[in-house]
Parts: structure tokens; sequence; C-alpha cells
């Protein structure tokens, strides 16, 4: 059984991967381009597993080493939170109940880790492999600190993540072969949350609509909106039709979520708002607020005033 038989609906992907170790023309980097939630960190656990076959260890070991991030030649590298002076990743987090005002990142000191990582020799496999998973949240600084490492990676291959080659530097870009991954066809969909035992979300229109053949967004955008309380969800339903109205609401979205659960939130009201019978122009112009909101909310804007200049703007003049 192939190592790639877990991840469905990429087959350029699987194709160019496995030709590479066949032919024995591994690239110094890659990059793993397509939406989030598709399979590519799974195809990336994958590969790493295709990759590491050459060690002594068995090949359940490897695999189940691999999968639990612990093996000597793979460094598995994630946006992470600053909190009291301490990296925290997105689970860490989560688990510790640490309040999270921005987006997690990759930091400087990350990349000064994967440099230390790749200054010594693979310890049991072929070669070592870094993987930079949302290598798209990387400051100019830590990406100028990772383009050193990637012209020169000795024994070593680096992937990275991102959605796409925009939101990477240039200079990052020409350095790896693209791997192209993309949205998954209805029926792969349904498949992939069916193996992941979140068949229910197949009679969620809604969530499906907002994932676009991403079975991970979707097991995601239902698990957020678990959070979301239901008297907020109906309050947000429609725009507010006056400025009291509107003000409530900005108070009451402000004091019951977090800034996380606040910009998925945008997200949610805009697919709503665009699948309603909104007049074009109501609807245009309810769209580009929420936009500028998650602007401001991603620049550290203060979130009541944020959502308070927004929800008066959808009101409409009587």
């Amino acid at each position: 059984m192939s190592v790639f038989s877990p991840l469905l609906g990429q087959p350029q992907a699987i194709e160019l991967l496995t030709q590479a170790v066949n032919r024995d023309r591994v690239a110094p980097a890659y990059l793993f381009a397509g939406p989030p939630g598709v399979g590519r960190s799974l195809a990336a656990t994958c590969f790493a597993e295709l990759l590491f076959q050459g060690a002594d260890r068995p090949s359940s070991a490897v695999r189940q080493r691999i999968q639990q991030r612990n093996h000597p030649d793979l460094l598995w590298v994630e946006p992470t939170y600053l909190h009291q002076g301490k990296r925290l990743s997105v689970a860490e987090a989560t688990a510790t109940g640490v309040k999270r005002k921005t987006p997690p990142m990759i930091r400087l000191e990350q990349i000064r880790e994967v440099a230390q990582f790749l200054s010594r020799a693979p310890l049991e496999a072929p070669r070592s492999l870094v993987v930079i998973d949302q290598a798209e949240t990387m400051a100019e600084a830590p990406a100028n600190g990772l383009l050193k490492t990637l012209e020169e990676p000795g024994q070593a291959t680096i992937i990275l993540i991102a959605p796409g080659v925009e939101t990477l530097l240039p200079t990052l870009v020409s350095r790896c072969q693209r791997i192209p991954f993309y949205r998954l066809a209805p029926g792969a969909m349904a498949e992939v949350l069916r193996q992941a035992g979140q068949s229910d979300l197949l009679s969620q229109p809604e969530i499906l609509q907002l994932a676009q053949g991403s079975p991970g967004a979707a097991i995601a955008h239902w698990q957020q909106l678990q959070e979301i309380p239901p008297e907020l969800l109906q309050a947000v339903h429609q725009p507010p039709q006056t400025p009291k109205q509107a003000l409530t609401l900005a108070r009451q979205i402000d004091t019951t979520l977090e800034p996380e659960a606040q910009r998925w939130l945008i997200d949610y009201l805009q697919q709503q708002y665009w699948q309603q019978s909104l007049a074009p122009v109501t609807s245009s112009q309810s769209l580009q607020l929420l936009e500028k909101a998650r602007r401001y909310l991603l620049q550290n804007v203060q979130p009541r005033l944020v959502w308070e200049v927004t929800l008066l703007g959808m009101v409409q003049p009587q």
C-alpha cells in the first residue's frame, strides 16, 4: 500500500513527489501551495515517511514517529503566539486558555532553530526534513533568515506550506519546487469527511459553502460555529436596521467573542449576506464593510470601535 493512500483528491502532488523519490531527484526545497485543509500537511507527513524508508527502523515505527513529530531527523515548525516570553503553539495556547489578540506567526527564533537543526548530519534517515507550516505567517526578518538556509540546506529538504506563491517573498519561491494542491471535488470531499468521522457536515450546506472544497476548513468552520452563542448568531443573521441595533450588536460581539472568533465571524457574515436576497447595492456595501473590518481587526484596532463603525455603515436610511 502506498504511503500516500490516506491523501485523497491530490493525484498530481502524489505523482510529483513519488517520482522525485523513485528517480532520486528530491529537491532541496518544496513549496506545497494550495488552500488550507486540502491535505498539504498530510502530504508532507506521507512524503517524510517515503523519504525516511531507507532508515534502519521498520516502516511502521518510522510512520509512528513521524506522525508524532518526534523523529530525530524531522523538524516541524508551526506558527506560535508569544505569551510571557514563551512561545506557544496554537494547540498549547488553546489548552492553557491564553488570550489571543493577534494571529500566530513563524518567528525569527524558530528560523534560527531550523538553521541549527540543519547544521548537523541526519541521525537515522538518509536526509533531514524540515516542514514549515503556514509559511505565509513569516514576517520579512524570518523570511530573509530562511533565505540563507534555503541557499545551502545541506543534506536536507525543506518544505514550505502556504496558500500560494503570492503569499511569500519571491526570493523564497524561486528556490522551491512548487507542488500544487487543489480544492477537492464533492466526492473526494465527502469521502474525507466520512473517514474523519464528520459525515454529519455533509448535511450542513452553509458549512460546505464556507469550506469551498476543503475538508479541513469544513471541520474548522463547524467547530467555530459551535462556539458562537445561538442568540448572537440569530442577531447577526441580517444587517442591523437601526443605529441602536448596530451599537447593541457591536457591544455584544466585542464582549462575547475572542479576537480569533471575531475574525471568523466576518467570514461567516460575508457568506450569509452574499446568500441572502439583499438588494445588490446593499449586499455589496455590507461585504466591503466587512472586508475593511477584517483588515482593521488584523491591525489590532480596538474591536468594539471596528464593529460599531462596520455595523453602523450597514444601516440603511429609512
